[in-house]
């Protein structure tokens, strides 16, 4: 089972072994995510971190020997350098919109084997906010999952679906395509030169040559919009370089 960004050490949650397990809910867990740059986005998510992140899209996993392209994935862009988060701020989470992927944290939904398709809700055994003595009961005596669990676990199962709606989008601008190497550059007031690459975003060229037949197609499936709101969201890069000039 492979451990994802922000996660410590995911452990499969187990009635009998966590029948006592307890989540000090009160803990924020922004600080998680104050060395992270960026995190993952799904395409429902779009609408809303479009107004404040830029949403980019990188190479994921294993490049195909078959010639086929590369799976790629959408991120919200916080920071433009490594290990920078400007939407952290003593501890607080300072946009309005907090992405899913932080939202889901301490649990997540994870594979037992990568050979099968068993998943389980998994906690962070290395959270601090989990505990046997205080906190919301994730088993009640009858070790079942307590509402609190069950809550979180729907919401998992819908961050998962989405997921997989967001990898098949993905997948429907790499067949077209569509999306092409970029590269951000910026001066800071104290002359400092920002230079942020391994990115892809949209090719207008070959967006605009696209048969009408296939931009109708592109509108009603979604993805049309999509690309829209990522487009309008590249405009957040500059908000991003006045930002990390105002903490220099």
């Amino acid at each position: 089972m492979s451990t994802p960004p922000l996660y410590g050490n995911l452990v499969p949650l187990d009635r009998e072994a966590h029948k006592h397990l307890r989540l000090k809910t009160e803990l924020p867990t922004v600080d998680r995510v104050a060395g992270l740059n960026s995190l993952f986005l799904a395409v429902v998510e779009f609408a809303e971190a479009c107004k404040e992140f830029p949403i980019v899209f990188v190479r994921v996993g294993e490049a195909p020997t078959d010639g086929s392209k590369q799976a790629v994935a959408p991120l919200a862009v916080m920071g433009l350098r490594a290990g920078s988060n400007l939407f952290v701020k003593d501890g607080k989470w300072t946009g309005n919109y907090v992405p899913a992927y932080l939202r889901r944290y301490p649990f997540a939904m994870a594979r037992l084997d990568q050979d099968t398709d068993t998943v389980a809700v998994c906690y962070d055994s290395e959270w601090p906010g989990f505990s046997v003595t205080e906190g919301q009961a994730l088993f009640g005596a009858d070790g079942e999952p307590t509402e609190f669990l069950s809550n979180a676990r729907t919401f998992l199962e819908n961050f998962e679906q989405e997921s997989e709606r967001t990898r098949h989008a993905c997948q429907a601008l790499q067949e077209l395509d569509l999306l092409q190497d970029m590269r951000f550059e910026a001066t800071l007031g104290n002359g400092e030169k920002l230079d942020v690459d391994g990115f892809l975003a949209v090719d207008e060229k070959k967006l605009a040559e696209l048969p009408d037949a296939k931009i109708v197609e592109l509108h009603r499936n979604g993805l049309l919009a999509l690309l829209e709101m990522h487009r309008i969201s590249m405009g957040n890069m500059n908000r991003l370089a006045v930002q990390q000039a105002n903490q220099a």
